[in-house]
């Protein structure tokens, strides 16, 4: 922790991590009419405009700002776009295999790489909003569209240098904000993690944590096994994160997981970002209510890119975490594409720009790893948090803000409800498979086979998942 440092000041750190979305896609814009440039005089690395990919014609195709008219605009970019390493290195590489040795990327396969994605989905049954094309890709959604996401950016500090752990999708991201890794995988088709978590380690120390799952309990109980069986106390939905905030008894290190599902507040594409905004004011709000508030920190991020649209190059000197071989010879030296990252509280003035110094290495979602370790006086837990930067400086006011920069400011919404078929998606039937694999050895299974079974529709996958919790945990007998 530096000199100037004030995370001792910091009880409460409230971690809102939400799903795939890239930082340009959701923050690019964020200070175009401003030149790019904070009312604190930071340069900020946004958009101008005229930034382009290639279709599949070699013809360029500009970033565009989304139409709030467009009956879809919160529903932008129409599907989901190509998620995965493979995916992913075309996005940046324009091919799915990485260059070795690594080149600089030139984010030039966005638009080819959704061209692809829509083709191969067209056939399998997801779920495509009518009209969708590959050039949706580029669209951006504008500061007026988001205003609970871009008024926090704002009034508190965005980092608009902060990249995913990892190039690839969400289950190994996550990790790396659990663990400081992804023990060597790059995809979700492997569901639990068993190397030691922040979790445990806060715990070790004297230090408070809880998960709060939405309104199903948490995912990542599930997850990592070194908290499968910690204390019920523990875990939670968000009512329960409301009443610990209201009755002064939230924890010191607290992760908020969202609603999974096509009608939930993920913003995972292609659903409803708008209910994300709510989401996200909801949980502003029962912070900055509370008599905790001047003690708090709040952090908003995404777990990956989801292969929306960033004109920003990943850096290639990321620490691997251990010594663990990756999937697909990838060896952790470099990072996944910039994600939205926003840091919120009283003490941090209006319009920063948080950033490190340029050729360090950058925020990732192990920096919120770092600043427990610093402000609680932890070990890091692998060679990853170790290298990252922490986020205290952060903290540039002697006296907390009394304003409230989101007074009046409503979450928005789409112009129509655009209904979804009611299949279960990835992540519903990832937490049903989740659930599903806890070990049962001294539980009462209702009769149920272990298999998996198909679901009819998404109510079915998340409540046989919350069954299978509740089976498992309350009849659990520790021994």
């Amino acid at each position: 922790m530096s000199s100037s440092s004030k995370l001792s000041n910091v009880e409460h750190f409230v971690v809102l991590m939400l799903e795939n979305r890239s930082f340009d896609h959701m923050l690019g814009f964020l200070y175009s009419d401003q030149g790019n440039t904070s009312p604190l005089g930071h340069p900020y690395e946004g958009l101008t405009g005229k930034e382009s990919n290639p279709d599949a014609d070699g013809a360029p195709v500009n970033v565009f700002k989304i139409d709030k008219e467009d009956k879809h605009a919160y529903f932008m970019p129409g599907a989901d776009p190509g998620e995965g390493y493979f995916n992913t290195n075309s996005q940046l590489f324009s091919n799915h295999i990485a260059p070795s040795p690594i080149t600089t990327a030139t984010n030039q396969g966005f638009v080819k790489n959704y061209a692809y994605s829509l083709g191969w989905e067209k056939t399998s049954g997801w779920s495509i909003l009518p009209g969708t094309k590959p050039s949706d890709i580029m669209g951006i959604f504008t500061p007026e569209m988001l205003p609970v996401l871009s008024t926090l950016a704002k009034s508190y500090a965005v980092c608009d240098h902060w990249y995913c752990s990892a190039p690839t999708e969400t289950l190994p991201n996550r990790a790396f904000l659990a663990m400081g890794t992804s023990q060597g995988r790059l995809s979700d088709k492997e569901k639990t993690y068993t190397a030691p978590t922040i979790f445990n380690l806060l715990e070790k120390n004297s230090t408070s944590w809880s998960i709060y799952g939405y309104d199903k309990p948490p995912l990542s109980r599930a997850s990592y096994t070194e908290i499968t069986h910690a204390s019920n106390d523990h875990f939670g939905l968000f009512t329960d994160f409301q009443e610990a905030v209201k009755n002064e008894s939230l924890a010191n290190y607290v992760y908020l997981e969202p609603q999974w599902g096509k009608g939930g507040n993920s913003q995972h594409p292609n659903y409803n970002v708008a209910n994300g905004e709510a989401f996200i004011l909801e949980v502003y709000k029962t912070l900055r209510e509370s008599k905790i508030w001047d003690k708090t920190m709040l952090i908003i991020t995404y777990d990956e890119h989801g292969g929306c649209y960033d004109h920003i190059a990943p850096p290639e000197n990321a620490t691997p975490p251990d010594d663990t071989a990756g999937q697909y010879g990838f060896n952790f030296d470099r990072f996944g594409p910039r994600v939205p990252a926003v840091l919120i509280s009283p003490l941090i003035k209006a319009g920063t720009v948080y950033r490190v110094p340029k050729g360090s290495t950058p925020l990732d979602h192990t920096s919120i790893l770092k600043t427990l370790e610093e402000r609680f006086d932890l070990p890091a837990l692998t060679k990853r948090d170790e290298a990252a930067p922490g986020l205290g400086d952060v903290l540039s006011l002697d006296t907390p803000r009394t304003d409230d920069p989101l007074e009046g400011v409503e979450a928005p919404r789409n112009k129509i409800e655009i209904p979804h078929d009611d299949e279960p998606d990835h992540l519903q039937k990832l937490y049903a498979d989740t659930m599903n694999n806890l070990p049962v050895e001294s539980v009462s299974r209702k009769g149920e086979t272990n298999e998996t079974p198909t679901f009819s529709n998404s109510n079915e996958a998340m409540d046989y998942g919350h069954r299978r919790y509740e089976d498992y945990f309350h009849n659990w007998s520790g021994d």
